[in-house]
C-alpha cells in the first residue's frame, strides 16, 4: 500500500497557494466577492505586526471565515507583500492529518525556499479545530517565532472559544465573525442607499419605507449568511442549506464531539423547540416537564448552544429593572431570524408570527456590537421587550419595545406596560418600533418615540461595526 509522501503534502500546499505562482493573485471565486464590512475590523489586526498574538477567527458555519482570510490575503498581496511570505493552509483536508502547525511550517519552507524563523510570513490556519490540541501548537508558534503573523480560524465555534481561553494566555485575539447583519444585508446587495443619516434624527432615514420593509422581510427569511443572498438557487430552499449544512452540523458533529453529548436526538428536539419559540419567555421548569429532560441536563445544553452561536438567552428583571434572584424564566433568541424561516417555514408581512422573528432580528444586531447588558421586563400584566441596565447603577440606561404595527403611533396610550415601567423606573423616553412611521409624542410624561422596526434594525447594525474602535470589536486576551 502506498504511502502519502512528503512531495504529494508539499505539492497539496502548493495548490492551496496559487498567487505563489502565475499572477499573484487569489482564486476569482473568493477574489470577486464583495467584502462584509467586518473586513475593515479584522484586516488591521492581522497587519498588526507590533502585537505579538495570534488571531482567531471564530463564528458559526457559512458566515464567511474562509471568503474573508482569502480577501486578507488578497489585500497583503496588494500592499506589496511577498507572495511567497503568505501561505494558506486548508487544515481539515485529509493530507495535513496528524501533522502539527510546526511540520506544516517546515513543509511550507521545503515548498517555497523560505525561512520563516528569519524572514517575516503571514500564516492562515483554516479550520484548525481539525487538529488535535491546536491550541497548545498555536501558543508555541506565538511564542517560538515573533515572524509568524499567524491567523487561525474555525466553524466549531463553541469549542474554538473554548480552547481560546483556556490556553490563550495572552497569545491570542478571538474575533467573532457573526451572522449579517440587516445593514450587512443591504450593503452586499448594494441597497444601502435605501438610507441616509440624519444628523437631526441620530439616525438612519429612508424615503421608501415599503421598500425597505420588502428587504427587511427578505432578511427574516434568508439574509443570515452570504452565500443565501447571492445565490437564487439556495433561496428557493433555504432550510435545505441552513438547516443541513449551518445548524445539523453543530448539533450533529461539533457539539457531540466536544462536549461528549451522548443524546442527540435530546439536544436537537431542544434546539427545535427553543427555535419555534423565538423571543417568547420560557422556564427550565416547563422545558423539562415538556421534554422530560432534567433541568441541569437542560441548562447545560443550552450553554453548549450558546457557545456554539446558535442561540442567546436573556433574563428578566422587573417593573421596577430589579434583577431576580432565581432566574427560573428567561426569554431565548436564535442568533440570526433566517434559522427559524429555514426550520419550519418563511414568514411574510402579515404573518402572525412576525412579532416574534422581528423582535429576534433586533436582538440580533446588538449581539454584534460591544457587550451590552440587556434583559426584558415582565411582571404580572406588562413587559418590556428590551432594557439596558447601566453597568455602574444597574438602573435603565435606555428601553426598547418591538412593534410591528403603526397603530400605537395613533394611540400611544395603550402603551400602558411602557408608560408603567417607565414611570416605575424614572425612564423619561422610550424607543417603541413601529411598521412604516417614525414620530415623536408624550404621554403622561413619558417621550415615546417610533421608529420603523427595519430603519432600527439597520441603525443598530451600522452602529455596531462603524461606531466603534476596534479594541471594542476583539475579546484582547490580557491575561
Amino acid at each position: 500500500m502506498q504511502e502519502i509522501s512528503s512531495a504529494d503534502i508539499i505539492q497539496r500546499i502548493k495548490v492551496e497557494n496559487p498567487w505563489w505562482d502565475g499572477d499573484h493573485t487569489i482564486l476569482p471565486a473568493y477574489r470577486d466577492m464583495k467584502r462584509r464590512a467586518y473586513f475593515a475590523l479584522l484586516f488591521p489586526l492581522i497587519k498588526n505586526l507590533a502585537v505579538r498574538r495570534a488571531v482567531v477567527l471564530m463564528g458559526p458555519r457559512r458566515v464567511g471565515k474562509t471568503v474573508m482570510i482569502h480577501q486578507s490575503i488578497q489585500a497583503l498581496l496588494t500592499e506589496a507583500v511577498a507572495p511567497k511570505a503568505v501561505c494558506y493552509f486548508s487544515v481539515d483536508h485529509p493530507i495535513y492529518n496528524g501533522l502539527s502547525l510546526d511540520k506544516l511550517l517546515e513543509y511550507y519552507g521545503q515548498a517555497t525556499g523560505v525561512d520563516h524563523k528569519s524572514e517575516q510570513i503571514y500564516v492562515f490556519f483554516d479550520e484548525i479545530q481539525y487538529m488535535r490540541d491546536w491550541e497548545q501548537y498555536l501558543k508555541a508558534l506565538v511564542d517560538t517565532y515573533p515572524n509568524v503573523r499567524t491567523l487561525a480560524s474555525g466553524s466549531a465555534a463553541a469549542a474554538l472559544r473554548l480552547k481560546s481561553e483556556e490556553s490563550g494566555a495572552g497569545r491570542f485575539t478571538d474575533f467573532l465573525l457573526p451572522p449579517l447583519t440587516f445593514y450587512e444585508y443591504l450593503d452586499l446587495l448594494g441597497k444601502t442607499d435605501l438610507f441616509e443619516w440624519s444628523t437631526d434624527e441620530g439616525a438612519f432615514t429612508t424615503t421608501d419605507i415599503n421598500e425597505v420593509n420588502r428587504q427587511f422581510i427578505d432578511y427574516l427569511n434568508i439574509g443570515g449568511y452570504p452565500e443565501v443572498v447571492f445565490s437564487s438557487e439556495i433561496q428557493s430552499d433555504p432550510g435545505q442549506f441552513i438547516k443541513n449544512d449551518i445548524i445539523d452540523k453543530v448539533l450533529l458533529r461539533d457539539l457531540p464531539s466536544l462536549y461528549g453529548i451522548s443524546d442527540i436526538q435530546e439536544l436537537n428536539s431542544l434546539f427545535t423547540t427553543l427555535a419555534f419559540n423565538t423571543a417568547n419567555e420560557v422556564s427550565l421548569e416547563e422545558l423539562s416537564k415538556n421534554s422530560g429532560v432534567a433541568k441541569n441536563t437542560i441548562k447545560r445544553y443550552i450553554e453548549y448552544l450558546e457557545a456554539a452561536f446558535l442561540i442567546r438567552s436573556i433574563h428578566r428583571v422587573d417593573r421596577n429593572a430589579k434583577r431576580f434572584r432565581r432566574a427560573n424564566f428567561f426569554k431565548v433568541y436564535l442568533a440570526n431570524p433566517s434559522m427559524r424561516a429555514a426550520l419550519f417555514a418563511p414568514v411574510n408581512a402579515n404573518d402572525e408570527r412576525i412579532g416574534a422573528l422581528v423582535e429576534t432580528a433586533i436582538f440580533s444586531q446588538w449581539f454584534h456590537g460591544p457587550p451590552a447588558v440587556l434583559y426584558y421586563a415582565r411582571w404580572s400584566g406588562g413587559e418590556v421587550d428590551i432594557v439596558s441596565l447601566a453597568s455602574d447603577t444597574q438602573k435603565p440606561s435606555w428601553a426598547v419595545e418591538v412593534k410591528w404595527s403603526d397603530r400605537y403611533c395613533e394611540k400611544p396610550e395603550e402603551l400602558k406596560s411602557v408608560i408603567t415601567f417607565c414611570r416605575s423606573t424614572g425612564l423619561r423616553d422610550i424607543l417603541v418600533t413601529s411598521k412604516t412611521k417614525a414620530v415623536t409624542c408624550e404621554t403622561e410624561g413619558v417621550t415615546i418615540e417610533f421608529v420603523p422596526a427595519s430603519s432600527y434594525c439597520y441603525t443598530v447594525g451600522f452602529n455596531a461595526i462603524h461606531n466603534r474602535s476596534l479594541s471594542a470589536s476583539v475579546r484582547e486576551k490580557n491575561r
